[in-house]
């Protein structure tokens, strides 16, 4: 299924928007929900320290191959799950579709009030996981990777922020919020030992200088 994204912004808009990340920054709310809360940070170590270390070979890759969003309950998606959980004071229709309630985005600190403005970030991307070893997967298997609630693997942030993200892994792309990088790595490393996928040199670098100030 195709991915949902927002409409584009006037650089006016756009504008304001950064302004209200950088407040969220440093008025972040006490309480959201959010991701499965991940391994701790010496548990984080230990399976990074297991993980295979490989080259990643993109080919033959098709988002396709990953089928999301999936029915969860009734009518409601995976997306439209995740919107709920990660949301506060979230209302729906009924079709499951989010039509009020508010989002702050863990990424960039920024805060939303309309579900168009939020992707749902696969934390380790599907492209990432196909380089990884999900190439050899059951389209089953794939299937509940995309659509994983169990892990910390799905999380609601903003739509340009997970676009500028793609498939990139922590080597070359962290959340701008500094506050946020030793749960993001936590999270990465636990998905990545849980599914068996790989990590390559400069990722697993990465991942180990980061962990090793958490």
């Amino acid at each position: 299924m195709p991915k949902v994204y927002a409409r584009r912004r006037l650089s006016i808009l756009a504008a304001v928007t950064g302004l209200i990340a950088m407040a969220g920054i440093f008025n972040s709310p006490a309480a959201s929900a959010a991701l499965p809360t991940p391994v701790s940070a010496a548990t984080a170590r230990s399976y990074l320290a297991s993980l295979t270390v490989a080259t990643e070979d993109r080919t033959g890759y098709n988002r396709d191959l990953f089928p999301h969003w999936i029915t969860v309950s009734g009518a409601c998606n995976t997306r439209e799950t995740v919107l709920k959980r990660d949301g506060t004071n979230v209302v729906t229709d009924s079709a499951c579709a989010a039509t009020k309630g508010s989002w702050y985005s863990v990424y960039d600190g920024a805060t939303w009030t309309a579900a168009s403005d939020l992707d749902i970030d696969h934390l380790v991307p599907l492209a990432e996981a196909w380089d990884s070893g999900a190439d050899s997967w059951t389209t089953a298997q794939r299937q509940a990777f995309a659509n994983d609630l169990t892990r910390p693997q799905l999380i609601a942030v903003t739509d340009n922020v997970n676009q500028a993200k793609g498939d990139q892994d922590p080597a070359t792309w962290m959340p701008s919020r500094t506050s946020y990088a030793c749960t993001y790595v936590r999270a990465w490393v636990q998905v990545k030992y849980y599914y068996d996928l790989s990590v390559d040199s400069a990722e697993k670098n990465k991942l180990s200088s980061v962990l090793s100030g958490c």
